[in-house]
């Protein structure tokens, strides 16, 4: 049973790409996710990956107290296709076509394989974009607060485990040195830490060596033997087999769906790791993102909503331990609770700008018709 209020499959008029736009929920608002742009062995995986991405936005924003509600968009290259300048562009020109033609009920910003320039050539065509460079009125490239976000929620579970939230002298396994993995390792390094890090691209060891890092192979970092392991690349790193090889303390990362299945979540428990969920813990650059596009606060303010990631988290390993659960039940719980809270009826509505939600206190509402395409 398909549990998304919509999902829109188009062969694009230029590019002829699958172009996948998967709406979950508009429980809270309008719904709105990353762009993510990347090969598939298969058209469906990347089906696969909007339809779990989405529901995981869903949960991102309810756990944040944001009033946006959870999408995805996917583009599903075949595996080997290397995209021109120009295809590119035909690619994007696709996208914006399929978000424009939800009239509002889904915004898109970068994720994977795309940038605020490419968001850039999406606004060319609709207004229901965020994450454009800032001199054409963006918040510009999320990884940074991403990092922030995700360095959060870190000192939240330093303090757990050893009574400070300073990460200095600590150990950590950053898998990843992508935009945010990298920044993230910054951020950490800056702090103290004792970093072990690793990329599929072995030109990044050139990061580590800056770092002072120690690098591994992706296929051995899991089981280093560190204070917390920190995904930071693409999902389902968590699996059954990789849980039981762990030799941390915690799993916490800006990385997106992190568990191969929900069952993992237990198996970490079981073992005494804690593990924050990755959509909180990758919450930063969309909070800051919605917080300074459609709140219009100042970055001050989008700066603390970041930072308090780190109250998040500790309410819900508090939660979790007062309760006997595990961290992901105490999040799902929450995001539970408000996405079902009593609301005022909802109606169809375009993308708000910051005025109509600060009339309304972001509690407008937005409802999308059940509608999926085979």
């Amino acid at each position: 049973m398909l549990d998304h209020e919509q999902v829109a499959i188009h062969a694009g008029r230029r590019s002829r790409l699958p172009v996948i736009v998967a709406v979950h929920s508009t429980a809270l608002g309008p719904a709105a996710g990353g762009l993510r742009l990347w090969h598939y062995p298969d058209w469906r995986d990347g089906l696969t990956d909007a339809l779990r991405l989405s529901a995981a936005m869903t949960s991102k924003f309810a756990v944040a107290g944001l009033p946006i509600g959870g999408g995805k968009a996917v583009v599903a290259l075949p595996e080997g296709m290397e995209l021109d300048a120009d295809r590119r562009r035909d690619v994007l020109r696709d996208v914006a076509d399929v978000i424009a033609s939800l009239s509002g009920v889904y915004a898109t910003g970068p994720d994977v394989g795309t940038s605020p320039a490419d968001m850039a050539v999406i606004g060319e065509t609709t207004p229901h974009v965020f994450c454009k460079p800032t001199d054409l009125g963006g918040s510009g490239d999320s990884s940074p607060h991403t990092a922030q976000g995700a360095l959060a929620a870190l000192r939240a579970v330093s303090r757990r485990l050893h009574g400070t939230s300073s990460l200095g002298g600590r150990s950590l396994a950053v898998i990843g040195l992508g935009r945010v993995g990298v920044g993230l390792a910054r951020l950490l390094a800056a702090e103290g830490a004792v970093l072990t890090v690793t990329d599929i691209d072995l030109d990044k060891q050139k990061i580590s060596d800056e770092l002072g890092a120690v690098w591994r192979s992706p296929d051995e970092i899991l089981a280093a033997d560190v204070d917390i392991v920190v995904p930071a690349a693409l999902g389902s790193v968590l699996t059954s087999r990789t849980a039981a090889d762990l030799r941390c303390r915690a799993v916490v990362g800006p990385a997106n769906n992190q568990l191969a299945t929900p069952d993992v979540a237990d198996l970490l428990y079981q073992r005494d790791i804690i593990w924050v969920p990755d959509y909180v813990a990758s919450a930063g650059g969309v909070i800051n993102a919605i917080s300074t596009e459609l709140h219009r606060v100042s970055a001050d303010e989008a700066r603390a909503r970041v930072r308090a990631i780190e109250d998040t988290v500790d309410d819900l390993l508090d939660t979790a331990q007062r309760c006997g659960q595990t961290p992901a039940q105490a999040a799902s719980e929450l995001a539970r609770r408000r996405l079902s809270a009593p609301s005022p009826a909802k109606h169809r509505f375009t993308w708000p700008d910051a005025s109509l939600l600060a009339r309304t206190g972001g509690r407008q509402r937005v409802r999308a018709t059940r509608r999926s395409t085979p």
